[in-house]
């Protein structure tokens, strides 16, 4: 049993159904308050400067920042998000779902507090420091969770803006190279939460594989198993065979075989023999 396994054993039953929906409300709350008050944007960032200074509701608050202004694109993305979000949590179970989302929001949390300490160590400018650190958002949370789902349904086929039929595959490669452009161009800050994203899908996989199948042991039984499937095949008595060629069924699927009526015995020839052969008497 892997460690994914005994942890959903052990904690399944406190996994949030239907976590996707939570997620959009979470995006729609934000629009909410941003239409309300545009300056709440600078309370509710998640920023390591003030949560060290005594601010810590942005250790949560900073889930309800929108990864972009509001706007028919925007609505249609979250609702794809929404989309493929619900389908993995069928596939991969609530559970997994829940790790896979709320493990990246711890690491994009420890990742910004890491690289705001390193920056403080090093000597670097405050107010950049603080810009760097505080534009953090579940941008690239969302688009790990679009690359895991292309991982699980590759040949998935979905309708870019509702008319170009393309294969989510596609797609995933297409965001896969856009943030690798993205972590060439961008500064640290943004370079720490692409990474940490993939670092995300990465752990997940490696917790929820089972590699057992990799141990020596086990190599050696599948070794076994297949010569033995094999091994039948190779000694199998045939029900056919041609008596002028000795050709059986073996030596081709698309061979006929018929019993000549005008021989004296059961003597069987191919399409190639079944006119031409000696009858014999």
């Amino acid at each position: 049993m892997n460690f994914m396994n005994r942890l959903e054993r052990r904690f399944g039953r406190y996994a949030i159904s239907n976590l996707s929906l939570y997620i959009i409300i979470c995006y729609v709350v934000g629009y909410l308050l941003m239409l309300i008050n545009p300056n709440i944007y600078q309370w509710i960032v998640l920023s390591p400067y003030y949560i060290f200074r005594g601010q810590i509701w942005r250790l949560v608050t900073w889930l309800i920042v929108p990864p972009s202004s509001l706007d028919i694109f925007t609505i249609i993305m979250l609702l794809f998000y929404y989309s493929i979000g619900t389908s993995l949590e069928r596939t991969i179970g609530a559970f997994r779902y829940n790790v896979f989302i709320f493990g990246g929001v711890i690491l994009t949390v420890l990742g910004m507090m890491g690289l705001y300490g390193v920056g403080r160590l090093m000597g670097m400018n405050l107010q950049e420091l603080v810009n760097m650190t505080s534009y953090a958002t579940t941008y690239y949370l969302c688009m790990s969770m679009f690359l895991a789902y292309a991982l699980f349904y590759p040949d998935m086929q979905v309708l870019l803006y509702f008319v170009i039929p393309v294969k989510v595959r596609w797609i995933a490669i297409l965001d896969v190279v856009l943030m690798v452009y993205e972590f060439v161009v961008s500064n640290a800050g943004t370079r720490v939460l692409i990474g940490i994203a993939l670092l995300n899908l990465l752990l997940f996989f490696l917790t929820s594989r089972s590699f057992h199948h990799l141990t020596p042991g086990e190599i050696k039984r599948r070794q076994a198993f297949k010569r033995q499937v094999e091994a039948p095949k190779k000694q199998s008595v045939t029900r056919h065979k041609c008596a002028v060629c000795g050709r059986t069924e073996l030596d081709g699927d698309d061979l006929v075989f018929r019993f000549c009526s005008k021989c004296n015995g059961n003597y069987e020839y191919c399409q190639d023999h079944m006119f031409t052969h000696t009858h014999v008497q």
